[in-house]
């Protein structure tokens, strides 16, 4: 049987990157002890600051406790072309970081959407119509952006950049996907599947299915669990993206929609040699990390001889 390599993720101790997310967070020590003593091997970076930023300091509280860096997460506001600019500086700051950190396999820039700044997308994430999202020239906008960071970021550091599909931006529903795959250059830009932002845009749980479809481009995979009642009830209440998370539409593994064992079975078919990693995204001071990260592993465990 093959080995899992699993990672945990500085947002499943509600360090997120959004403002409704600030303050109260845990500090990134107590955070990486908790997430290595749960039996997690990787981690992202989180927040810019929020770990240290030489790279030696941050391979010497990496290597204390065993971890490789998986990749980092920079949101940018691709619908604007006057955001594109910064959005590279920042993107190749990170990843010169990330690059100078060498862990191994490869760290990924983990690029996404300014996820939980539009008002419209924020108060229709898990409920997206088609005519919320972006106009023709406005996708060759958005997608031009991401290009052109990519292809930075791979000729300053050699990384490659994946993106983030994610509730309360604009790349959110399957078609919205499938639209920005369809734009941007397959050389450089991949796709990070993230299960639980998928299942709560797409209304379903047609995971693997999805996964077939997209399959050339999935570089990476978040698992992240969809409770359906609650997802459900932010659909009839028409919820924003923040109260969802505070009502917990993305639970521990198991215990939603998300069918793990069907999509274990087919990354081994894909021959996937990566990391997974698990985020259960929770603003800070929701539930107790340390043991929703212990209950996740063990989960993971239990179903690991799908992965064969």
């Amino acid at each position: 049987m093959k080995t899992l390599r699993v990672g945990n993720a500085p947002c499943s101790w509600g360090t997120l990157e959004f403002e409704a997310a600030k303050g109260g967070q845990i500090d990134y020590a107590q955070m990486l002890d908790e997430l290595a003593g749960t039996g997690y091997t990787g981690t992202e970076l989180g927040d810019w600051g929020y770990m240290p930023t030489d790279p030696c300091a941050l391979r010497a509280e990496l290597d204390r406790r065993g971890l490789v860096m998986l990749g980092a997460f920079v949101p940018v506001a691709f619908k604007d072309p006057s955001r594109h600019d910064a959005g590279i500086a920042t993107a190749l700051k990170t990843a010169r970081l990330l690059a100078a950190v060498g862990s191994t396999p490869a760290p990924y820039l983990v690029l996404a959407d300014a996820n939980g700044t539009d008002p419209q997308r924020t108060r229709l994430a898990g409920r997206v119509p088609p005519e919320a999202g972006l106009s023709a020239s406005e996708w060759k906008v958005f997608a031009a952006g991401v290009d052109k960071l990519a292809a930075a970021v791979f000729a300053e550091t050699g990384l490659q950049t994946v993106f983030h599909h994610h509730c309360s931006g604009y790349v959110e529903t399957p078609a919205e996907i499938s639209r920005l795959l369809e734009l941007t250059d397959p050389r450089h830009v991949g796709l990070v599947f993230d299960t639980g932002h998928f299942v709560y845009g797409a209304g379903h749980s047609r995971v693997v299915e999805a996964l077939e479809t997209l399959a050339d481009r999935v570089w990476y995979v978040h698992f992240k669990d969809c409770d359906p009642l609650a997802a459900a009830r932010s659909r009839a209440q028409e919820w924003d993206y923040f109260t969802a998370l505070r009502h917990g539409v993305f639970c521990e593994l198991g215990k939603g929609s998300v069918d793990f064992p069907a999509v274990l079975r087919w990354l081994a078919l894909r021959q996937y040699d990566g990391y997974v990693l698990v985020e259960q995204d929770v603003l800070p001071g929701m539930g107790m990390p340390k043991e929703s990260a212990r209950r996740n592993r063990e989960y993971l465990r239990s179903i690991e001889s799908n992965f064969a």
